[in-house]
């Protein structure tokens, strides 16, 4: 079974993207930046309603676009921000810390990762941004701290998905029995089914994944 994740920016199309087929929502602010937090309100109507039809949801933890280097009053935000998703039932979260050298920031990580007791835990495309020579070291150091799953395109955005399908397979091979990898970043209701049987998962994530009318 091909679990569809679409990535929606507050809450106007979660009930086309459900009706739709998506069993996943990513729930985002400011798309066009990549994705940022939702305000409150939006978070606890969209979780409500998600649930009502069955299907999960996943909160965008990130207080602005840019890079992922984040100061430690940006860090405290996005534990507030935590604390809220848990609070009102989210399913899992989504977030990335990083070093300015490309390295997970690990105290950043391990603190966020403790203020999301109880929920998922998901490493978004800030993964991406790590040199691939330390992509194997970090997918250990995540499975160790209780990550779930990573959302990665295999490489820059700028390339296609076909171009980055082999080091997805490869990042599959390194996740295998640790956590999952679930690709995003030009996948769509037309190439997922094709994506998916690529790469050799059963999951994947995307603004496009389903089909709106």
């Amino acid at each position: 079974m091909l679990l569809k994740e679409a990535c929606v920016e507050n809450f106007t199309n979660i009930p086309a993207a459900l009706q739709a087929g998506a069993k996943r929502i990513e729930l985002n602010d400011n798309l066009t930046v990549g994705g940022t937090t939702v305000s409150r309100g939006v978070m606890a109507e969209a979780t409500r309603y998600v649930h009502e039809n069955d299907a999960s949801v996943v909160a965008m933890i990130r207080p602005r676009g840019g890079n992922f280097v984040y100061s430690d009053t940006e860090l405290k935000i996005m534990e507030a921000d935590l604390f809220v998703a848990q609070e009102l039932g989210v399913d899992a979260v989504t977030f990335g810390a990083l070093t300015q050298d490309g390295w997970l920031d690990e105290e950043a990580m391990e603190n966020l990762i403790a203020a999301s007791a109880g929920m998922t835990v998901v490493m978004h495309m800030a993964f991406d941004a790590i040199p691939e020579a330390k992509q194997a070291a970090a997918i250990d150091w995540l499975a160790a701290h209780d990550v779930s799953r990573i959302l990665t395109h295999g490489g820059p955005l700028t390339e296609s998905i076909e171009a980055t399908t082999p080091h997805l397979k490869e990042l599959v091979t390194l996740a295998q029995g640790k956590l999952e990898i679930l690709p995003g970043g030009g996948i769509t209701a037309a190439n997922v089914e094709a994506v998916t049987a690529a790469i050799g998962v059963n999951q994947a994530h995307g603004t496009k994944i389903v089909t709106i009318a």
